[in-house]
């Protein structure tokens, strides 16, 4: 019997046994969030202050996923360089993935995507605040396992708001992946180095 598993209710456990999804522990596995950041101009910066300024006033009441993706998403990914060629982006993309034996499926919406025609660049999870941005590590992960081009990595973004982790995930042989240290948007210049990964993204897999 076929089991369906929608991709918010998914558990590590189950993408352990019914994907093989393996983590490792091999630092050099994933240095693209580490290694050769770009530098942040004085005007970037100062975006992302008023980045800052404007959700920790609207903090003061509860802020839901769609005021996420505006408030602090968008900017971000525009200082990026992802709303201009050679990517593109999509919202509330369908995603279906199955299991080796067919025996599982798991069926969601993708909240962001990033793309190029020929493969997926960065899977997008936004969460609301009250939930810790751990909770959409393994849906990014579910998504992420459907990119259909398995030869490159694929990255994933998941936030909540005042919380980011960068994933990396591939597919050869076994799927496995790894997770960045998490970022938090009121400490210090935390905001700054989310940024410089995701330039460093775009300047890899623009190429």
């Amino acid at each position: 019997m076929v089991e369906t598993i929608q991709s918010q209710d998914i558990t590590f456990d189950q993408l352990i046994k019914n994907f093989d999804l393996e983590r490792t522990n091999d630092d050099r596995f994933f240095l693209e969030w580490q290694d050769d950041l770009p530098e942040l101009t004085d005007l970037e910066k100062q975006t992302l202050d008023e980045v800052k300024a404007d959700y920790l006033h609207l903090s003061r009441y509860t802020i839901l996923e769609p005021i996420v993706k505006m408030v602090v998403l968008g900017p971000l990914l525009r200082l990026a360089g992802f709303y201009r060629p050679p990517f593109y982006i999509t919202a509330e993309k369908s995603v279906k993935i199955s299991s080796e034996d067919d025996g599982t499926i798991v069926t969601g919406r993708l909240d962001l995507l990033v793309f190029k025609p020929s493969f997926w660049v960065l899977a997008i999870e936004a969460k609301s605040v009250k939930y810790s941005v751990e909770a959409g590590i393994p849906q990014a992960l579910a998504y992420m396992l459907g990119n259909p081009n398995s030869e490159k990595p694929a990255f994933g973004f998941v936030s909540n708001g005042p919380e980011f982790k960068f994933l990396k995930l591939t597919k050869q042989g076994k799927p496995k992946y790894a997770e960045s240290y998490p970022f938090a948007l009121q400490r210090g210049d935390d905001l700054y180095t989310v940024v410089s990964v995701l330039k460093r993204l775009a300047q890899l897999l623009g190429e």
